[in-house]
């Protein structure tokens, strides 16, 4: 791993939050991702399963995480299952952990190799009332790969069809939703690594640099601060661009007198940040862009000060929705007539403002926790509305990351220029 080892008191407290709400006498069983085939013999690049990572950082290929509170013998109520190292593998692919690194980064303090697990797993479920397993049970999931967890489900079931079959997802979706403290001091993290990257680029931006261009800024000043990488597939989106909301082609040239929507975020330690800054190629804003940058901005500021606990995230997007009418009639994207005749299902605003304002942010980007309860303290959210024309060729969108508190949120990235004014002053240091 690029990044510094992580304490390993976050995991700890992860499985202790996840076994408090376990069934008596049952056993939760997680396993890795699959190692998915490319092209030829190639490989993907290996990314651990999300909620065994939450159990345990531990990053590598063939890992499984076992709990059993109520196994009699002390020692195996917390289990970690690794791939045995073998010397072929390791010169070909790299080292493989060993057992006192694994106990270092987990916290766990058992370690069962896994050709040796077959028969001890056994034992621990014929003691067990109840089996918990994992899914993918993200709202967003719209694939049906028939994963290693999905064909984990099916043998065991096979192999142990009469006890009883619990949902660790149903778990992980309420208790992965809310972040520790020390959980938000590694996302806090990967947003400053973030903020290092964005100031950067206002140094670097102009008329005639390529999207593409920007994307190696971006990777460079992720990778020497031992980032593991981009978040997710960057968006560096100039003039209509903008408009498309996962643009990741970036091959255009940016124009003068255009402004670039650039959505990107570092991964560090397991954990995501997620910016959006739109800033002026020239680095000046003209008068009809600043006034929509300005409309957004003051939604964005809006949606920060009502997103708190005891909201939905639902009546929050409609409440947001409400004052992006109010905003567009201001600058002239919408009149009395269109409000008046607006269908309820399908708000007027909605023609320029069609995404959602917030989604929960972790170990996954769009990360686990709920939509249609009450707002948590403990949950970190996305705040992101944006503003798309498609008459003007242009969009706009300002996100940043906020921690909930008891009473309201913290801006995660307070310390990242948002104001016009203070993106233009900065834009016009260039070395």
């Amino acid at each position: 791993m690029k990044y510094l080892p992580l304490d390993h008191k976050i995991f700890i407290q992860n499985r202790k939050r996840f076994v408090s709400k376990m069934q008596k006498n049952s056993i939760a069983i997680f396993v890795s991702n699959d190692e998915f085939p490319l092209n030829g013999d190639a490989l993907h690049g290996f990314k651990q399963n999300s909620d065994l990572f939450w159990l345990s950082g531990i990053e590598q290929e063939g890992t499984m995480v076992i709990l059993f509170p109520d196994n009699p013998d002390p020692k195996f109520r917390e289990v970690l299952v690794l791939v045995r190292p073998q010397e072929l593998k390791e010169i070909w692919d790299g080292k493989r952990l060993r057992a006192n690194e694994a106990i270092a980064i987990s916290g766990m303090t058992t370690i069962v190799w896994e050709d040796l697990l077959d028969g001890m797993l056994q034992q621990w479920i014929h003691l067990a009332d109840a089996i918990y397993l994992d899914s993918n049970e993200n709202d967003r999931k719209n694939n049906l790969v028939r994963t290693s967890e999905y064909r984990f489900i099916d043998e065991m079931k096979s192999r142990y069809p009469l006890h009883q079959y619990l949902r660790a997802a149903k778990l992980l979706k309420e208790l992965r939703g809310i972040k520790t403290k020390e959980e938000v001091v590694v996302i806090q993290k990967a947003i400053d690594i973030t903020e290092v990257a964005f100031r950067r680029l206002l140094q670097f931006i102009k008329p005639g640099v390529f999207e593409y261009e920007i994307e190696a800024e971006i990777y460079h000043s992720f990778l020497s601060q031992r980032a593991t990488g981009a978040a997710y597939h960057s968006i560096l989106a100039s003039g209509d661009n903008a408009r498309t909301l996962h643009y990741t082609s970036n091959n255009n040239v940016c124009k003068d007198g255009e402004l670039i929507l650039m959505d990107f975020g570092a991964e560090y330690g397991g954990y995501n940040a997620d910016l959006t800054r739109t800033v002026p190629v020239n680095g000046k804003f003209t008068k009809r862009q600043k006034e929509v940058y300005n409309a957004c901005l003051h939604l964005h500021d809006y949606a920060k000060s009502i997103l708190k606990p005891g909201i939905s995230i639902l009546k929050y997007t409609d409440k947001v929705g409400e004052e992006a009418t109010k905003q567009f009639l201001k600058i002239g994207l919408l009149n009395k007539t269109d409000i008046k005749n607006e269908d309820k299902n399908n708000p007027a605003y909605r023609k320029y403002l069609y995404h959602g304002i917030s989604h929960h942010l972790g170990i996954d980007v769009h990360d686990l926790g709920t939509r249609t309860e009450p707002i948590q303290a403990g949950m970190v959210f996305t705040v992101e509305p944006g503003i798309y024309i498609k008459e003007e060729g242009m969009g706009v969108r300002i996100e940043n990351n906020v921690w909930v508190t008891k009473t309201g949120n913290q801006d995660l990235f307070k310390n990242i220029p948002i104001k016009a004014e203070e993106i233009e002053a900065l834009m016009r240091r260039k070395k």
